[in-house]
């Protein structure tokens, strides 16, 4: 059945809120078959039972993405939407007051953390790639799926010399109006000496056998890998660890440093909503 529903929303959103829809209704449905109830008309003191059930082992953030993947698939298959009814909201309530909203916030991925990981990248093409990844990572800002959606042909150099990179989707910009994002000599060198290892096209970021032989295009959770074991090698002592997320919010507070005001920070960053820009700066300022 979640199939069903799925093929409908094919085409019409990002492929990552699709993944991230699926896997929240896959544990909604399981929470629902094991306790003899149908998902798709599911009362509201039920559905608060479910949230009841997720707070034993989430955290609040996770619990408000999950009711609202569940909001969004139900309202989008016509189906009975009872994520807002009373008892959820009370269960919600007093789940907030017991556990906190409080977020994790990704660690930060500055310019003195970048240096450190650099400095333990392998001479070879291995080393090479992780370099490109933490360069191009910090300087654009850009979420994981972006950074991985990057290919040799979005590279793009102005009349006046100035080096860019085309990003034709992203989370913001789900409808692909496209947008140019500056990049420095140093980093358009670097993929000068990446891609004659790469070749001309395709996908910059690459997934690397172990005979250092290039694959395709970098996964997602792969990011977050590289990131954790250069982490390691770097002898880094980082709570939470490093990930995708890092680039974001140490380049934010880099610039903040800098002196860059803030409208300035989230069009570097591609924010559309200020709280959401200063929840990173207010979480690791000090």
């Amino acid at each position: 059945m979640l199939d069903e529903l799925f093929k409908r929303f094919d085409g019409a959103y990002a492929a990552n809120t699709l993944r991230a829809y699926r896997s929240d209704m896959m544990g909604f449905m399981q929470w629902s078959d094991h306790n003899d109830l149908q998902f798709d008309n599911l009362p509201g003191e039920d559905l608060a039972r479910y949230v009841e059930h997720l707070s034993r082992s989430r955290s609040t953030a996770t619990i408000r993405r999950r009711l609202m993947s569940i909001s969004s698939v139900m309202s989008l298959a016509q189906l009975t939407d009872n994520t807002r009814h009373p008892d959820v909201k009370l269960t919600m309530k007093r789940i907030h007051r017991q556990k906190g909203r409080a977020q994790l916030q990704a660690s930060p991925l500055t310019r003195n953390v970048k240096a450190k990981l650099l400095e333990v990248c392998s001479n070879d093409t291995r080393g090479l790639r992780d370099r490109v990844l933490l360069e191009l990572g910090y300087e654009t800002m850009r979420r994981r799926a972006e950074l991985c959606a990057f290919k040799f042909e979005d590279r793009i150099t102005s009349p006046s010399g100035q080096h860019g990179l085309v990003i034709q989707f992203s989370k913001t910009d789900q409808f692909g109006r496209g947008k140019i994002i500056s990049i420095s000599d140093e980093l358009s060198a670097l993929l000068d000496e990446w891609q004659a290892i790469a070749g001309d096209s395709g996908f910059i970021l690459r997934e690397i056998s172990p005979d250092l032989s290039l694959n395709d295009q970098l996964s997602h959770a792969s990011v977050n890998i590289i990131l954790k074991r250069l982490q390691v090698e770097a002898e880094l002592d980082i709570q939470p660890s490093l990930s995708g997320h890092s680039f974001r919010v140490g380049r934010a507070l880099d610039l903040l440093n800098e002196g860059e005001s803030l409208p300035k920070i989230m069009l570097r960053g591609g924010w559309s909503a200020e709280s959401t820009v200063m929840r990173y700066l207010r979480a690791w300022e000090f």
